[in-house]
């Protein structure tokens, strides 16, 4: 018997089956909250179990290459953590964090510019934790969130989880466009819309990979300030940049109107899932029982980890290494996209971070021919995942963090196959592949 052929499409519908099937017969599906009804997963997770395989480049995941760490030094740090603190290590923290761990945060954000005291800031599991924490306090459901669009898919999921209604705030190379700001908060006040906050990332921005210049910075300052509008600015990536020294954070001018959220994820590893918020103080008050609510306090054993890592090893030259590395990646990235791309196709150059923003001919659905690429091993994020409102079809988030230069060339390649046979396919046809949009994008924390 002649065994018949896998394809990609066989695959993407058989892992969407379970989901389907299940929902029919789920006989608490009357009970949930109304917040859990968006609570489904996009037909693209199948589809990137399949881009996990080792043959599949993978140009999707924004995954930190922590094989760049001296992991032996790591492993007899936590080894004389347990062996001489372990009593501690162990035991329950405080909701709050580690008061000497939160001074150590504290340094690090003074690379940015921000002059904070230990007892502002908030250690949560990870960055993202924060930003639950954040929604949970502020959002009742049908509440504005301004989002630069494109916007950080967990940042948007976190939103819908909250039932918060997201309205995004155009951008270019340069960041957030300050008049589109305004107008959009002038607009929104005039309907009565109540707005909470602007969720930002202004350095290397998740998924577009560009900057909001100083002069911006001030400018989205004087905006919100005016507008009485709440600015939470994360910034996974600020100490990753390529040339020069870090930017100014928009926290640093503007301690009050400002809550910064930061995280060790990208500088250190994200397998210790510490992060944290910085906040005025009567937000910090309410973070810190959300917090408690939540976990009553997270690992002790990570932050003094974390701790001791930031105490005993040079934590700057390693965030140096980083930097050169992702930067040898990046340029390979632009560099095979400029050789090998269909001139039709554009892309974002990045200074910094992890992640670049392609956008394809007219024409052309990301969405669409992912199947086909990932049928040619390759793999990227959709742009639509990264909308709340069904944009981005043209667009797709290429990474360049976790894969050597030559599979980051190789997966380019294959890429540029696919693009290619699409533009056929539109100028016979008049259109590319096509497939309806089926549930919400949201990847999980490996593509984040």
């Amino acid at each position: 018997m002649t065994p018949r052929r896998w394809t990609v499409t066989e695959e993407l519908d058989h892992g969407q089956t379970p989901a389907t099937q299940g929902s029919r017969i789920d006989a608490y599906v009357d009970r949930y909250a109304a917040r859990a009804t968006g609570m489904v997963a996009s037909e693209i997770r199948a589809l990137f179990a399949v881009a996990s395989r080792p043959e599949v480049v993978s140009l999707a995941g924004g995954m930190p290459y922590v094989t760049a760490l001296p992991l032996d030094m790591v492993g007899e740090l936590v080894s004389d953590l347990v062996t001489r603190r372990g009593t501690v290590a162990l035991q329950y923290g405080s909701g709050q964090g580690d008061p000497h761990l939160r001074e150590q945060i504290c340094d690090v954000m003074r690379l940015e510019g921000i002059q904070a005291g230990a007892n502002d800031v908030v250690v949560t599991v990870g960055s993202q934790q924060a930003l639950d924490l954040i929604t949970r306090i502020f959002i009742d459901p049908g509440d504005v969130v301004l989002a630069e669009g494109p916007s950080y898919v967990g940042a948007l999921g976190t939103f819908a989880a909250y039932q918060a209604k997201v309205v995004h705030i155009a951008m270019d190379d340069q960041g957030i466009i300050p008049e589109s700001l305004a107008q959009t908060i002038y607009a929104l006040e005039t309907a009565g819309a109540p707005i909470k906050f602007l969720y930002t990332i202004p350095t290397f921005q998740n998924p577009a990979g560009v900057t909001l210049n100083m002069a911006r910075r001030q400018q989205v300052l004087d905006i919100c300030q005016r507008a009485g509008v709440l600015i939470i600015e994360d910034n996974p990536y600020g100490l990753l940049g390529f040339d020069g020294e870090p930017m100014r954070a928009l926290r640093a001018d503007n301690p009050d109107g400002v809550v910064y959220l930061g995280s060790f994820s990208k500088t250190l590893a994200p397998g210790f899932r510490v992060g944290w918020a910085l906040a005025p103080h009567a937000i910090r008050d309410k973070l810190v029982l959300a917090m408690e609510s939540a976990v009553l306090s997270h690992s002790s054993f990570t932050q003094l980890a974390v701790g001791q890592y930031l105490a005993t090893q040079p934590w700057r030259e390693q965030i140096k290494t980083f930097k050169e590395l992702y930067r040898e990646r990046r340029d390979a990235l632009l560099d095979a996209l400029s050789a090998l791309m269909p001139p039709e196709v554009s892309w974002t150059r990045p200074a910094g971070g992890f992640f670049v923003w392609a956008t394809l001919p007219e024409g052309l659905d990301s969405k669409a021919i992912l199947p086909r690429a990932v049928a040619e091993r390759v793999a990227f994020v959709p742009g639509t995942g990264f909308f709340s409102d069904g944009s981005g079809a043209r667009q797709m988030r290429l990474s360049y963090c976790f894969p050597e230069p030559d599979r980051i060339r190789e997966g380019v390649r294959r890429l540029a196959g696919v693009i290619e046979q699409e533009i056929q396919l539109r100028d016979t046809f008049g259109t590319g592949s096509t497939r309806g949009h089926i549930g919400v994008d949201t990847p999980g924390p490996d593509l984040a």
